[in-house]
């Protein structure tokens, strides 16, 4: 099987599959062609490819491989010139771009994205959107220890005593659980909210405070995903989130609900009542933000309150990264590449299934075919 490796979009740093991946490829017994410059970003450069027996191609070359990996999907002008049973592997947010999925679909490649992967025990080791909030979770919370004029952790010195920061996390998923361990090690004081009731004893694991909303609904067939709330339920959370947001120097939005806008958690009064000084870095900005004044790729300062939003987070930590992204996809790559040196997908393995977008013109995945009914 030849499998090409395509660079990513040009503010994109990481690469899906690093030197160290690529040789477990060839070893297996497949040719990799690897974009010229695919890897440049994150510090793995051509003649690191070419040393693991890689070929280094042009873009044109690359897109011609059967099976592609890549993070973003190519442009849907590139997807559409590809040929009918070509293969395409990356994490391409379809739940957000029902365009990308009417483009794979006419071009009849058969598109599969790890970030829908169904959320079993079996899927861990390919879970790609677990793997990138952790790498969000810490640099979030490294950026707003640069960011915040204050200490993060209490001082008592001849100069008297400072105390510590204080942190509320939205949102108790991967990124908010890792954002809760960097800041507790840095000493901040940390709250955490979330609709979620189960996920109350890992946030005091961290050594974290939960704040809970009576009245949450939640929902078994979800997948562990936060689902969307009653207005009932949403006045009394704003009310909480108010309280404790005003008090707080730092706030981590990282509340998403797959498919949906973002939850508005903190509104512009909340920020309007936030010390000067304070700051607020919502990881949700690309859907919307849990801030009403969140602006996707953006910082700027609102009566004092510092507001970045900033969804990007792993492609500042490139390598890293890029490294886990690597072994999530090449954990998923077995599933479909055989011993051999063929490929075939069963449609009849869950994981396949429920990754797979489109295949021959048609939606496979149940989940995607529910979002777009």
């Amino acid at each position: 099987m030849t499998i090409g490796i395509l660079k990513e979009k040009k503010n994109e740093r990481r690469v899906a599959l690093l030197p160290e991946a690529v040789a477990e490829l060839i070893k297996g017994g497949h040719e990799v062609l690897v974009e010229t410059g695919a890897g440049d970003t994150a510090w793995a450069f051509d003649a690191d490819y070419q040393k693991v027996g890689s070929k280094i191609t042009s873009r044109t070359e690359t897109l011609e491989a059967p099976l592609l990996i890549g993070i973003h999907a190519p442009d849907n002008s590139e997807l559409s010139k590809l040929k009918a049973g070509q293969i395409f592997a990356g994490a391409v947010n379809p739940l957000g771009d029902t365009d990308l999925i009417k483009a794979a679909g006419n071009a009849k490649i058969s598109l599969f994205s790890l970030d829908i992967i169904p959320r079993t025990t079996r899927a861990q080791a390919m879970d790609v959107l677990s793997s990138m909030a952790t790498v969000a979770g810490y640099k979030a919370v490294l950026s707003a220890a640069t960011i915040l004029p204050r200490f993060f952790p209490m001082f008592m010195s001849a100069a008297g005593t400072i105390k510590p920061a204080k942190m509320l996390i939205l949102g108790a998923g991967v990124a908010g659980l890792q954002a809760i361990a960097t800041a507790r090690k840095l000493g901040a004081v940390v709250e955490v909210f979330d609709v979620r009731s189960a996920v109350r004893e890992e946030v005091k694991s961290l050594g974290g405070k939960f704040i809970e909303v009576e009245g949450a609904r939640e929902d078994a067939a979800a997948g562990g995903y936060a689902v969307e709330q009653s207005d009932e339920f949403k006045q009394k959370q704003r009310q909480l989130i108010h309280e404790r947001a005003s008090a707080a120097d730092i706030i981590i939005g990282t509340a998403q609900i797959p498919g949906r806008k973002a939850p508005i958690l903190i509104t512009k009064e909340t920020v309007a009542a936030m010390r000067p000084g304070s700051l607020i870095i919502d990881l949700a900005a690309s859907t919307g933000g849990n801030c009403e004044l969140t602006r996707n790729g953006e910082s700027y300062v609102s009566n004092g309150v510092t507001i970045l939003g900033k969804s990007d987070f792993p492609s500042d930590m490139p390598t890293d990264a890029s490294r886990m992204y690597g072994r999530n996809m090449l954990n998923f790559l077995k599933l479909m590449l055989q011993k051999d040196g063929t490929l075939k997908l069963d449609f009849d393995d869950d994981l396949i299934k429920g990754t797979c977008v489109t295949h021959d013109g048609e939606i496979v995945s149940d989940r995607i075919k529910q979002f777009m009914a």
